[in-house]
Formats: C-alpha cells, sequence, structure tokens
C-alpha cells in the first residue's frame, strides 16, 4: 500500500505537464541566481560584503554565469530520468549531454584563474581551460554522431502477445526505477545545493571544505546512484530479448556510465580524458550495434 503510493505520488514528476512546468521553474530560478551572484559578486568586490576568502566564483563577473549553468543542469538531470522509462539510448545521450554542460559551465569558473601571460602552457589554470575547451568542441561533435546512430531505424518482427506482454512490463519496470530516482534526485539536489552555497559564501569552513572541486557537487553521487539503476535495467531486459548485440550494448552503456563516474575522482587532463573515452566507448558500442541490427532486419525479410 505505501509502495504503491510512493509510486503513484513521485510518478506526477514524470508526466508532461510536469515537464513543462519544472522547465518554467527553473529557468526562472537560473535568471534569478545569476542576478544574486552578479551582485554578490560586486558587493564583494566593493568591499560592502566582506569575506576573509572569498570564493573563486567570486572573483570575477563572468563567473556568475557558472550559477544559471548549475540550475539547467539539473533540470538536465530531470530530463534523463524523465526519458529513461521512455527511450534507453537517449538516456544515455543525456548523461553525454550533462557532462559536455558540465565542461562547458566549468570553462566559466577557469576565467577566474586565468593568468593571461607568454607562460601559458606553465599555468595549470591556463592548461585547464585548454583542456576543457578542446573538450567541449570534441565533446559537442561526439553527441552529434551520437544522435545520428540513435536515430536509425530498423525493420522490427511482428511480436505475439507474449512478447508485446513483456515488453510492456519491462518499460512499466523502467518506470518504477525511474520513479523512485525522483525522490534520490530531490534529495541530493537540495543537499548539493545547500552545502554549495555554503562553499561560495564561507569556503573552507567546517565540513564545506570537503567540496574542493565544485563540478563533484550532485554528479559524483547521482552517477553513482545510475550505475546501479544500468544494472537493474540490464538484467530486466533478459526477460525480453537475449540478443547478443542488445546485451552488448546495454552492458556497454553501463561501462561508459562507469567511466563517467570514474571523471569526477579525476582532475586535469584525466578528467576530460574520462569524459571523452566515456562517450567514445558509447558511440562506437551504438555503431557496431546498429551493423547487427542491420544484418538482422535483412534477415527477417
Amino acid at each position: 500500500m505505501f509502495f504503491t503510493k510512493f509510486l503513484s505520488f513521485f510518478q506526477k514528476f514524470l508526466t508532461p505537464k510536469a515537464k513543462k512546468k519544472s522547465e518554467g521553474i527553473i529557468l526562472t530560478i537560473a535568471i534569478a541566481s545569476f542576478l544574486i551572484h552578479l551582485a554578490l559578486i560586486f558587493l564583494v568586490d566593493f568591499d560592502i560584503i566582506h569575506l576573509d576568502a572569498p570564493s573563486d566564483l567570486l572573483a570575477n563577473p563572468i563567473c556568475a554565469i557558472y550559477t544559471p549553468f548549475s540550475f539547467i543542469l539539473l533540470y538536465e538531470v530531470y530530463l534523463l530520468i524523465y526519458y529513461l522509462p521512455k527511450s534507453f539510448t537517449t538516456y544515455i545521450s543525456k548523461q553525454y549531454e550533462i557532462m559536455t554542460l558540465i565542461v562547458i559551465r566549468r570553462l566559466f569558473k577557469d576565467f577566474s584563474g586565468l593568468s593571461l601571460t607568454p607562460e601559458w602552457f606553465s599555468s595549470k589554470y591556463d592548461l585547464q581551460f585548454t583542456y576543457d575547451l578542446a573538450s567541449s568542441i570534441i565533446l559537442f561533435f561526439l553527441i552529434y554522431l551520437f544522435y545520428i546512430q540513435s536515430k536509425k531505424q530498423f525493420p522490427e518482427p511482428a511480436l505475439n502477445s507474449t512478447q508485446e506482454a513483456s515488453i510492456n512490463r519491462f518499460i512499466a519496470i523502467k518506470k518504477i526505477i525511474a520513479t523512485c530516482l525522483i525522490p534520490i534526485f530531490l534529495i541530493l539536489a537540495i543537499y548539493s545545493l545547500t552545502s554549495w552555497i555554503f562553499s561560495v559564501l564561507s569556503p573552507g569552513e567546517g565540513g564545506v571544505s570537503s567540496f574542493v572541486n565544485i563540478n563533484n557537487i550532485f554528479f559524483e553521487h547521482f552517477f553513482t546512484v545510475l550505475i546501479f539503476a544500468d544494472v537493474l535495467i540490464l538484467l530486466f531486459s533478459f526477460f525480453i530479448t537475449d540478443d547478443f548485440h542488445k546485451v552488448i550494448r546495454n552492458s556497454g552503456f553501463i561501462i561508459s556510465t562507469i567511466l563517467i563516474r570514474l571523471s569526477f575522482s579525476s582532475s586535469g587532463l584525466l578528467n576530460n580524458l574520462l569524459i571523452l573515452c566515456a562517450i567514445l566507448f558509447g558511440l562506437f558500442i551504438l555503431v557496431i550495434h546498429n551493423k547487427f541490427e542491420k544484418i538482422a532486419s535483412k534477415d527477417s525479410v
């Protein structure tokens, strides 16, 4: 009874109406947060508000763009959950979009550390900016290729009533998993947002010092949860198909998610390389899967 009420309540967050409403709320918050962050930067700059050790995010007006991007990223995570029951490939592509936006968001923070000296490649901040700049372009192109592969359509064999029932059950299971992710998403978002605000206003105080890499807030924990969700989806997918290429595709996507999760535990060039490897791996898995699908569709004719 409790679980049924739990599902019915949080499933409301996965309706098209809720998606549209969430979009408006997030955009409003993003605009307001940008103006508030910008005002804080000027108040600190003119010493109206005095902080002993101001955060890097209060060092440059350009850094204010970082804050609305953070809320847009939260909305992208919500979309990831929203699309999970509908299409596993779209769900994975949302993961890749989130990682690209994280790299782009980090560029705005990188501006505060740029030295702009002839010794560009001797400064770790300048190097990180270079890595992020190059990575964002490559990631954008890889997602474009992934999108093309995900849109390829192949003739599907006719299904009997038993197969249709199995597919419907699998979709229902994915809806349950997505519904269970909603409260986890909300709890992590509120906790991370609170910790992030304290880390900006009072860096180094109390337990906030643990958030050294501000890009890791929320996403490191959430992608850990996603790995377990992906494994559950893989296991339940065996009820509808045991085709080798589909199993490898789903398993490959889990490996891609694990690589993304590992990127949050690294820094510098290694972080960028892990993100690139994750998306490249997912792209190659999908390309090979589509080759199998093409052969299978020809055999079924």
